[in-house]
């Protein structure tokens, strides 16, 4: 556990795997958890990071990434979270009541213990948004916010918090292929200190689709339904589908 970085850096420096932007990463003492399970990962990480001392990111420079969520080619950044040891917090199951009296964010949703998406406007430009959720409490707000939010450690801020939270991979997909972790992450009572950045309370990433991100894949059902009759019966590809 002590070689938790060294670790990450090998990964993020081997084949395929270098093209990751997201690395969650920890140590079981037990040997039992399996990252084939997801939410349980996500539990057991959620638990015990610290996100003041527990987030490393990668920014500033042409390492490549899976997608282009950046504003350019190869010009995303990555981001480390490494958590171990004992559990640090209960992970909530409930929106606190905090999260549904902010002024610029609504429909608070539970995606699993301890995550929520919040959904707002369209993302305009990354100066305006920043300054937002910068502020996303209010600073007067922020010494009854962090006990307020204890159990919460990531809130998704989404275009649809019904759809984020409706189902895992919904969650998974939105979250990590819409967010450029240097220009999308903040945090509530964020610092900077000796050039490390942290938060005091939940992680906050911005998912929202952004003006440069590539449209949505959706596909066309006249196509869908000329493929389809290729493989029915009478069809040139009939008994191959």
């Amino acid at each position: 556990p002590a070689e938790i970085l060294t670790i990450a850096n090998r990964i993020l420096g081997t084949g395929q795997l270098s093209l990751a932007k997201f690395l969650f990463i920890t140590a079981d003492d037990s040997n039992q958890l399996s990252t084939k399970n997801i939410p349980e990962y996500f539990r057991f990480i959620l638990e015990r990071i610290d996100f003041s001392r527990d987030v490393h990111f990668y920014t500033n420079t042409s390492i490549d990434t899976l997608d282009y969520s950046g504003t350019g080619l190869n010009t995303g950044s990555k981001v480390v979270l490494a958590a171990y040891g004992e559990k640090i917090r209960e992970l909530a199951t409930d929106a606190p009541s905090i999260l549904k009296e902010l002024r610029d964010f609504t429909n608070p949703r539970t995606v699993m213990p301890g995550i929520m998406a919040i959904q707002s406007a369209a993302f305009s430009d990354y100066k305006t948004e920043e300054n937002r959720l910068n502020s996303f409490i209010e600073k007067e707000q922020m010494a009854l916010a962090i006990p307020a939010l204890k159990g919460i450690a990531l809130i998704v801020v989404c275009d649809d918090a019904d759809f984020c939270a409706a189902q895992l991979n919904n969650f998974l997909w939105l979250t990590f292929t819409r967010a450029n972790p240097s220009h999308d992450i903040y945090g509530i009572d964020a610092f900077t200190e000796h050039k490390h950045w942290g938060c005091r309370g939940p992680l906050i990433i911005d998912a929202r689709i952004k003006p440069h991100h590539a449209p949505p894949l959706i596909m066309d059902e006249k196509v869908e339904r000329k493929v389809d009759s290729l493989f029915a019966k009478g069809g040139s590809l009939a008994g191959l589908g």
